[in-house]
């Protein structure tokens, strides 16, 4: 079959490794999109699973004589000149080793060496050479994010970004080009330490102005480029390249020249880019004053003399005017406007603009075209010196509080704008981060530092960078001139911590919110934080990796009791915790009193009506859910699922925050499973799909369709198992194989899909998956039951179907009343009846009460009662309930079991579901 041109750009992106979500980014279309393109290619291409796809990717890319194996090298805009000697050997080390760092001095041409290195490699790497310029960080901690970045990978919920980053290279074999480490180069060597030992076919160039000094390090000093040719020749064709072209004879001057600049390449680009206006004759004299050597000792600060050296020749030809504005737009530390200059510089915008424009045509700005008009950017060996400058002429606070200003206005406008926010929070990002880096330090700038760490939280939660808006969230905290707003601002990282899936930090900053919360005087606020603290151990205890003992959980809700008095929040908090608290211990009783029951349901109901006098969403949504838990926990399963839908009609409507979306992510994953559990499939899928599209969850895609996957499986959608299958794999073992309980069901969906495929080895596959999660309760009587009735029962064994349903439901109904109790009884009783069980009547009986008001559930039963009775009117009237019910599975399912000239139809109706 032919590859569509989409098709074609899908495989590509396939082939380097990125996610249906990074794939939907890059290609601007929905994830869903690419899933269905996905799901297309492992059809048209005949490959079993995204990883071959890959491959399938790779050899075309090798077939086709690509010169690398992924377009990720930054295309050079002037032509490489010399080094032929230090190119081969550099190439030889990284062959030879993992890690090798190419040293120098800033200007010595460290960069263009290793683009050219890598990409004269690239060939060898079957994933290519991945660059990624550090530039911009000037936080250590921050060199994965921009790894991460550069990869177009996000964090991963349960993991941080260097274990984001280690996951997603663990199988790549690829070179990995760090420029530019120096100023984080304690953040770098961390990150490698990390990195290298989990990506064990990954091998790493990095460029700095000193070693990393790490064990493994090989570092190659980069020289200055050779005066009797290379350094010549790199100076005519710059000349030449501006149209001044040189003689041969004037070799000997122009190396002169080379020689008193050391060598050079960013000195003698600088020099070439002036003598059009200078000649020759005028370089040598203009470098003479620049050139005088600067005192130190060690042989790096020589080297750093020699480009300073450079600079200060450059600075020397500058106007006054243009001098100081040199220096003051050195604070920015990505590319800027003109606008953006005169606000920072505190000149008129067109004097500014017409000065920027001369500092590019000197070679000491880039300046480039943007879809928000010019922008200019400073190397960053000229923006180091221009900020050394700024500091001798004792401007440096004056420009960094006007750099302050301008983020803190930025941020401000990008947090109420519109739709097309992100690339403009992109651009200033890093300049965002490195203000609030100076300011924080700063004591009469705290209050600004707060207020940009806030703005800055946020907009990276938005920005999908969870992981930095908790960090940044807590830096306002430390920050806030007063413990309420310090507290206030915890709640929020703690609210991130847990769409992070981190619950002993959500458990952590609960409790230091109320730390702060008492500091303030607010008992009130202080209990209410305490209590919320418990309920997130009994809530999210799966996240934990130290789960709190019960003890000192029970020790909080105690402690909170007192302080709440009558205040509405603490109340409803502490009622709350209380309640999970019950329904934790009513959990464990597997034979609970009717008045234990009772105290249990009208403490969350009351939980409920607390929360709800608040008009605070999240807290409402809590409480919902602990009713929810209890609901469906007493047998109650219409009324679990009416609250899950209560739960996102409150917080759809609710503005987005962290602790919003949190919650919504639950819910929505609630609303679908307990629609399943009461037969509701359009409205699970419905449910699901929501789920699925999130984008807090685009980087995580395992979670994101777990639970469509299931509705999906067992309405016979059979296509959008294995697109959705695809997806969540993927990510799954991206994300280093969770073994989180609710993910297990959607691996039993697909493998029973697989089944019912009659599809051996890719259910072989499935089946290996399961197995990393163990052997559970629910995988026992639960989903894994119901699964496997239903595989064995398409495929005409019903005696096995009843052994595997052997147990009785009111012995396993704890472990399956969350979701699986009437699917259980409902295929029980069928394959009682189709195995010619003698009890088969009395089964049925039972199972039509548990069922009732269960469409799908009850339209088996009512099915089953038809085949026993022999009455096929009755038979085929099941046919039309399963299609309104949203389950064509087994609405052809039925036609099959009719016979006759109706088994015909049903085969054809399975065969178009895509099912054997």
């Amino acid at each position: 079959m032919d590859v569509s041109p989409r098709e074609a750009e899908v495989l590509e992106l396939v082939g380097d490794h990125l996610s249906n979500a990074e794939i939907a980014a890059r290609l601007f279309i929905s994830v869903r999109t690419v899933e269905s393109h996905v799901s297309a290619l492992l059809r048209k291409l005949d490959v079993p699973d995204r990883r071959a796809l890959a491959g399938r990717a790779a050899a075309s890319r090798h077939a086709a004589g690509a010169a690398h194996a992924a377009p990720v090298l930054p295309a050079p805009l002037t032509s490489f000149v010399g080094r032929a000697g230090e190119r081969a050997e550099l190439t030889a080390m990284i062959t030879k080793y993992r890690q090798v760092t190419a040293v120098g001095p800033g200007g010595v041409g460290k960069t263009r060496l290793a683009l050219t290195v890598a990409a004269d490699a690239s060939a060898a790497f079957a994933d290519g050479a991945w660059f990624v310029d550090l530039v911009l960080v000037t936080d250590p901690g921050m060199v994965a994010d921009a790894v991460a970045a550069a990869l177009g990978l996000g964090e991963q919920p349960g993991r941080g970004m260097d274990g984001s980053v280690a996951a997603a290279l663990a199988d790549r074999h690829a070179l990995l080009v760090l420029d530019n480490c120096e100023q984080v180069r304690d953040g770098v060597a961390l990150f490698l330490e990390r990195l290298l030992p989990a990506c064990p076919r990954v091998a790493v160039l990095a460029t700095s102005r000193a070693r990393l000094m790490v064990p493994f390090e090989r570092a190659y000093e980069v020289p200055p480029l050779s005066l009797s040719d290379d350094a010549v020749a790199l100076f005519k064709e710059r000349a030449t390249a501006i149209g001044w072209p040189l003689d041969p004879p004037l070799h000997d001057h122009i190396r002169s020249i080379c020689e008193r600049l050391d060598g050079m390449a960013l000195a003698i680009e600088l020099a070439a880019a002036r003598y059009p206006t200078l000649g020759l004759d005028g370089l040598t004299a203009a470098l003479a004053q620049p050139l005088r050597t600067l005192t130190g000792g060690s042989r790096a600060d020589d080297r750093h003399r020699s480009v300073r050296a450079a600079l200060d020749w450059s600075h020397t030809l500058l106007e006054p005017a243009d001098r100081e504005l040199l220096r003051r737009v050195s604070v920015f530390v990505a590319p800027f406007t003109a606008s953006a200059a005169a606000e920072v510089a505190g000149a008129d915008a067109v004097v500014v603009a017409d000065g920027l424009a001369r500092l590019a045509e000197q070679s000491l700005l880039a300046v480039r075209a943007s879809p928000g008009g010019t922008e200019y950017r400073a190397l960053e060996t000229i923006r180091q010196y221009g900020t050394e400058r700024l500091t001798e002429a004792g401007e440096l606070a004056g420009a960094r509080t006007r750099h302050l200003r301008w983020c803190l206005a930025r941020a401000a406008g990008l947090a109420a704008a519109g739709a097309d926010w992100r690339p403009r929070f992109d651009a200033v990002a890093d300049d965002l981060r490195a203000a609030l880096a100076w300011a924080a330090d700063e004591p009469d700038h705290r209050a600004a530092a707060h207020d940009l760490a806030r703005h800055l939280a946020e907009l990276a939660f938005t920005r999908n960078l969870v992981g930095e808006s908790q960090q940044r969230y807590e830096q306002a905290a430390a920050l806030a001139a007063d413990p309420a707003a310090a507290a206030a601002m915890l709640r929020h990282a703690a609210a991130v911590a847990g769409c992070r899936m981190h619950g002993d930090d959500a458990y952590r900053l609960h409790r230091a919110a109320a730390d702060a919360a008492a500091r303030s005087g607010d008992a009130a606020r202080a209990a209410a934080d305490l209590a919320t603290a418990a309920t997130t151990v009994y809530r999210f205890s799966g996240t934990f990796v130290r789960t709190p003992s019960p003890g000192e959980t029970l020790a909080l809700i105690a402690e909170a009791r007192g302080p709440a008095g009558a205040d509405p929040a603490a109340r409803a908090a502490v009622a709350l915790a209380e309640a999970a608290s019950v329904a934790d211990a009513f959990g464990a009783d597997q034979d609970p009193h009717a008045d234990v029951v009772a105290e249990t349901l009208a403490r969350a109901e009351r939980a409920v009506d607390l929360a709800h006098g608040t008009g605070d969403p999240p807290a409402e949504s809590a409480a919902l859910d602990a009713l929810a838990a209890v609901q469906s926990w007493v047998g109650d399963a219409f009324a679990a699922a009416a609250t899950a839908r209560r739960r996102v009609t409150l917080l759809a409507s609710a503005p987005t925050t962290p602790a919003v979306t949190h919650e919504l992510v639950q819910a929505l994953g609630e609303a679908a499973q307990t629609g399943i559990g009461v037969g509701d499939l359009p409205g699970a899928r419905r449910w699901a799909r929501r789920l699925a599209d999130h984008p807090s969850l685009a980087e995580v895609g395992h979670r994101a369709t777990s639970w469509l996957l299931v509705a999906d499986a067992l309405a016979g959608d059979a296509a959008g198992v294995l697109t959705g299958a695809v997806r969540f794999l993927d990510a799954w073992r991206r994300s280093g194989s969770p073994v989180w309980p609710d993910l297990e069901p959607a691996v039993a969906a697909v493998a029973m899909v697989h089944g019912l495929r009659a599809d051996r080895d890719a259910r072989h596959e499935w089946d290996a998956v399961l197995d990393h999660f163990g052997t559970s309760p629910n995988r026992v009587h639960g989903h894994g039951a119901v699964f496997d009735a239903m595989r064995l029962l398409h495929h005409g064994r019903a005696s096995e179907a009843l052994e595997r349903t052997a147990a009785e439901p009111g012995e396993v109904w704890r472990w399956v009343t969350w979701t699986w109790l009437h699917w259980y009884v409902a295929l029980r009783a069928e394959a009682t009846v189709l195995a010619g069980g003698p009890d088969a009547r009395a089964r049925l009986d039972g199972a039509r009460e548990l069922t009732a008001g269960n469409p799908v559930a009850s339209a088996i039963v009512e099915r089953a009662g038809a085949l026993l009775d022999g009455d096929p009117e009755r038979l085929l009237a099941t046919a039309v309930a399963f299609d309104a019910a949203g389950c064509p599975y087994q609405s052809a399912r039925t036609l099959v079991l009719a016979g006759g000239e109706h088994a015909a139809r049903g085969t054809a109706a399975l065969a178009a579901l895509g099912l054997a």
